[in-house]
This record gives C-alpha cells, structure tokens and sequence, in this order.
C-alpha cells in the first residue's frame, strides 16, 4: 500500500467521522426534542390540576356550605386540602418547567426528572390516607341530616363522583409516571450512545 492510499484511507475515515459527529448532534437535538414535548404535556396537565384545586374553594362554598349546609369547617379543611393540592403540584411542575432543563448535561436533566417522578409517587402516598379521611367526614356531614346515609342522594353522588375521581386520577397518575419514565429512558439511550 503507497502513501497515496493511506493518505486516501485517512482521509476517507475523517469524513467519516464527522458525518458520525452530525449524526449524533442530530440524534441528541431530536431526542432532547421529544422529551421537552413530553414534559411540556407533563406541565399543561399539573397546570389544569392546580386551576381546578383553586377553583374548587369557591365552588367548594357554594356547593357545600350554600347548597347542602354543610359545616363551614368542612368547607374549610376542603379548601387547605385543594390549596395543599394546588401548592404540591406546582412545586413539582417548577423541577421541570425549567426553562434551561433541555440544555443541562443529561446527566443534570435525568437527575431533575427523576426527582419530579418521585415526588409525584410520593405525593400519591400522602394524599389517599388524606381523600380516606376527607370522604369519611363527608359521609358524616351527611349523616348529620338523616341517619340512613342510603337514603340521601348526595352520599350517591359522593360515591359515583369519587368512583369517577379515582379512576381519573389513578388513569393521569399512571400515565404522568409513565411519561416520566419515556424521559429517563430517553436519556439513559442517549447517555448510551455518547459514551
């Protein structure tokens, strides 16, 4: 082989790699694409939840307190549990609405979106024993009218508006957790290639 060749080869594998080099920025400005997509789904659904938890205290008001005269403290311990809701909800909605999130190594970005899964399991945790405690107390304001809680047709529509909310939630729950996880996958794929 004449240097000729060899000066043919070198130059023929530095194209090459270059043309690799492209093709991983590419990849990485796709990928990074695709989860600030998934994330900014993530976000308009967190930001849908907390206008409804703000606007359940009023509503909350007018329908148990004006309509079904119930205890202005259990209007009261509804509002802080929405407000509660509301607050929790943005505190994880601000991990991944980071403007720069995108741009951080990926190592920084999975760190964060991870965290915001966490906290978003966790916060499941902590709020079922506190809808337990909520839909107890409900169902004894209730009682207080009539005491065949069978009898009354808002105990009914408590039980098929929490059949409801609960499939609901668990159904965005779910699906948030597996959002979150699409976006660690993604970064832990491109993580793989990169090294």
């Amino acid at each position: 082989m004449n240097d000729f060749e060899l000066e043919d080869m070198r130059q023929q594998m530095q194209t090459l790699k270059k043309k690799l080099e492209q093709q991983e920025i590419v990849n990485d400005r796709l990928m990074r694409r695709s989860m600030k997509k998934t994330v900014n789904k993530i976000s308009r659904r967190y930001y849908a939840v907390m206008t409804i938890g703000l606007l359940m205290v009023p509503y909350g008001y007018w329908v148990f307190v004006v309509l079904s005269k119930f205890s202005v403290a259990f209007w009261i311990a509804t509002s802080a549990f929405m407000l509660i809701c509301a607050a929790a909800t943005y505190y994880n909605t601000r991990k991944i609405s980071d403007p720069g999130l995108m741009n951080y190594s990926l190592l920084k970005t999975r760190k964060q979106v991870a965290s915001a899964k966490k906290f978003d399991s966790d916060w499941l945790l902590f709020s079922i024993p506190l809808l337990i405690l909520w839909l107890g107390w409900f169902c004894y304001e209730i009682y207080k009218f009539d005491h065949c809680l069978t009898n009354q047709p808002m105990f009914w529509g408590g039980c098929v508006g929490g059949i409801i909310g609960a499939i609901i939630g668990f159904s965005l729950h779910f699906k948030t957790q597996r959002q979150y996880q699409e976006i660690i996958d993604q970064i832990e794929d491109l993580s793989q290639t990169e090294s």
